[in-house]
C-alpha cells in the first residue's frame, strides 16, 4: 500500500506539471497572436519562452517515465494511437533559427491623384463623401483581414455635383466626361493591379512563416494531449489498485483480529490452565521445601547432638591416653599412643567444627587460623596414617623438603583433612603398592609461602571418562564396584573446596591400572624470622 499510495503521489505532482504545460502553451499561442499584429519581436521571444518551458515540464514527466515501466507503457500506447513523436526541443529551435529571418513587414504606399486635362472650366463641381460606421483600417490591417478571412472594411461614397455655369452641348459635356471617367477607370485598374499583386507576394510569405508556428503549437497541443491522458490512465490504474488492495487489506485485517481473538481465547485458557498448575506445583513446593526444613532441622539435630556427646568420650580417651604414657616406659607404646592421641584429637576438633556448623553452615566456608609448625604438624599427619597404610601391606615413602624452622599461620585443621583425604584414597585403591608422599615449599612473597604437594600410588587408577567428573560430588567412578569401602565420594569434592579456601590449586593425573597422581598448593602466611603475619 505504501508504494501505491507513493505512486498516487507522484501522479498528482505528474498532473500538476500537464496542467503547467497547458498554461505554457495558452501563453505562447497569446504570445503568437500578439506578434501577428503587433510585429513585435518581445512578443516572438516570449512565445519561445513559454514553449521551452512546455519542453521542461515533458522532460521532467520523461524521468519519471523512465523509473515507472506503467507509465512508460501507458505513454507508449498514448503515442502509437496518436502521432509520431519527435524532439519538441529539436523543433523548437528548428523554428527559432527560421524565425531570425521573418518576411519584409507590409507598409502602406503613398498614393497621389493622377492630374488630368478637362475642359470643365464652366463647370461648378461639388463633391460629399460618405462612411459607413466600420472603423477604417490600414493597409497592413487590411491585409490581415484578408488572410484570415475577415470581411469587415470600411467603405465610402462619393457623390460627385456638376453645374454649368452657362450653356452647352450635353452631348459633347458626355463625351468629355466618359472619356475622362475611362481614363480613370484605366489608371485606378493599372494600380490596384499593382496592389494585388504586391499583397499576394506578401500574402505568400507571410503565411509560410506563421505557418511553422501554427504547426508547432498544433504539435505542442498533440503531446500535452498524449501526457494528460498517459497520467490520467496512470492515476486511474493506480486509484483501481489502491481500491482493490484496501478492499483486500480489510479482508485480512478483519481475519486477523478474528484470528487474535481466537489466539487470546485459546492463550486466556493456557493461561488460566498453567496458572492453576502452578498453583499446584506451589503448593506442593511448600510442602517440599517444608519437608526439607524439617529434615534439616532433624539432621542438624542428630548432627549436633552427636557432635556433643562425641566430645565428652574423645576427651576421656585423650586423659586415658595421657595416664597411660605417663605410666608406660615403651617407647613403641609411646609412638602408638601419640598417634592414637593425635588422631583422637583431630576427632574432637571434627565433632566441634560440625557443632559450629549445625550453628552456621557458612562456618565450613572459614579457615580457623593459628600458630603452629608446619613440619611437625605433617609429621603428626604422617604418624597417624600410616599404620592404617601398612594394614593393606603398602610402602609408604615419604620425601619432606618443609624447613624444621617454618612456623605458619594458618588453619591446621583443614589441613589435616586435606591429607587425610588424599591420603585414605591412596590407600583405599591400592593394595600390595607403594604410596608416596613429597611435600615442597615456595616463597610467593616476603610473608607468604606455597605448599606444593603430590601423592602418587600404584593403585587401580582412574579412566579418562571419570577423571574430568573427579571432583564432582558423589561421583566414585567406573571401578567403584571393584573396591570394599568406597565411601560417599565427596573426599575429593571436599578436598577442593579447602585447597581454594586457601587460594590454591589441585589436579589430578591418572591411568587405569597403572596409578593415581594428585598434586595441591595451598598457601600459608608467615615472616622470614618465624614470626606470624597474619591477613
Amino acid at each position: 500500500m505504501k508504494f501505491i499510495y507513493d505512486q498516487l503521489e507522484k501522479s498528482r505532482s505528474l498532473e500538476g506539471l500537464t496542467d503547467n504545460s497547458r498554461r505554457d502553451f495558452m501563453n505562447a499561442q497569446n504570445y503568437l497572436q500578439k506578434y501577428m499584429i503587433s510585429q513585435d519581436d518581445k512578443d516572438l521571444e516570449l512565445y519561445f519562452q513559454s514553449l521551452r518551458k512546455l519542453n521542461n515540464n515533458f522532460d521532467k514527466i520523461n524521468e519519471f517515465e523512465n523509473t515507472t515501466p506503467r507509465l512508460k507503457n501507458n505513454l507508449a500506447q498514448q503515442r502509437k494511437d496518436t502521432l509520431k513523436e519527435t524532439s519538441l526541443k529539436t523543433l523548437i529551435d528548428s523554428v527559432y533559427q527560421y524565425s531570425l529571418n521573418p518576411p519584409a513587414k507590409i507598409q502602406d504606399k503613398p498614393y497621389e491623384l493622377e492630374k488630368y486635362k478637362n475642359t470643365f472650366e464652366d463647370f461648378k463641381i461639388q463633391t460629399h463623401t460618405y462612411s459607413d460606421t466600420i472603423k477604417k483600417k490600414s493597409l497592413v490591417g487590411r491585409l490581415k483581414d484578408a488572410i484570415s478571412g475577415k470581411v469587415n472594411v470600411q467603405k465610402e461614397s462619393t457623390i460627385v455635383t456638376l453645374t454649368k455655369n452657362k450653356d452647352s452641348d450635353l452631348s459633347k459635356v458626355k463625351s468629355e466626361m466618359d472619356s475622362v471617367i475611362k481614363s480613370m477607370d484605366k489608371h485606378y485598374s493599372a494600380e490596384v493591379k499593382k496592389i494585388q499583386l504586391y499583397t499576394a507576394q506578401n500574402q505568400q510569405k507571410s503565411v509560410q512563416f506563421y505557418g511553422n508556428f501554427s504547426k508547432l503549437l498544433v504539435y505542442s497541443n498533440g503531446l500535452i494531449n498524449i501526457y494528460e491522458n498517459a497520467i490520467r490512465g496512470f492515476k486511474s490504474e493506480l486509484e483501481k489498485e489502491q481500491i482493490k488492495q484496501s478492499s483486500i487489506n480489510n479482508k485480512i485485517r478483519t481475519y486477523l483480529v478474528l484470528g487474535l481473538m481466537i489466539l487470546m481465547f485459546i492463550v486466556s485458557i493456557l493461561i488460566m490452565y498453567f496458572t492453576r498448575v502452578a498453583f499446584i506445583y506451589e503448593w506442593k513446593l511448600n510442602a517440599a521445601n517444608e519437608e526439607i526444613k524439617n529434615n534439616l532441622n532433624f539432621k542438624n539435630r542428630i548432627l549436633g547432638m552427636l557432635s556433643h556427646e562425641l566430645r565428652s568420650p574423645l576427651k576421656i580417651i585423650n586423659i586415658f591416653i595421657d595416664k597411660i604414657n605417663r605410666t608406660t616406659k615403651d617407647d613403641t607404646i609411646k609412638e602408638y599412643l601419640k598417634s592414637i592421641k593425635f588422631t583422637n584429637s583431630t576427632l574432637l576438633i571434627q565433632s566441634n567444627q560440625i557443632l559450629e556448623y549445625t550453628k552456621n553452615q557458612e562456618a565450613g566456608k572459614q579457615l580457623i587460623k593459628k600458630v603452629f609448625n608446619l613440619k611437625d604438624e605433617i609429621n603428626s599427619i604422617v604418624t597417624a596414617i600410616t599404620p592404617y597404610i601398612e594394614t593393606r601391606n603398602n610402602k609408604f615413602i615419604v620425601t619432606d623438603g618443609i624447613p624444621s624452622d617454618m612456623v605458619v599461620y594458618s588453619d591446621n585443621i583443614k589441613i589435616n583433612q586435606v591429607f587425610m583425604n588424599i591420603l585414605g584414597n591412596a590407600n583405599k585403591f591400592t593394595e600390595n603398592g607403594q604410596i608416596d608422599l613429597t611435600m615442597t615449599t615456595e616463597l610467593i612473597s616476603e610473608n607468604k609461602i606455597s605448599l606444593i604437594t603430590t601423592v602418587g600410588d600404584t593403585g587401580a587408577g582412574i579412566s579418562e571418562s571419570d577423571l574430568k567428573n573427579i571432583f564432582e560430588p558423589y561421583y566414585q567412578g567406573a571401578v567403584s564396584s571393584e573396591i570394599d569401602n568406597l565411601g560417599a565420594g565427596l573426599g575429593l569434592n571436599l578436598c577442593k573446596e579447602i585447597v581454594e579456601l586457601f587460594n590454591g590449586d589441585i589436579s589430578v593425573s591418572s591411568k587405569l591400572y597403572k596409578g593415581t597422581q594428585v598434586t595441591f598448593s595451598i598457601n600459608l602466611n608467615i615472616n622470614d624470622d618465624g614470626i606470624t603475619n597474619g591477613e
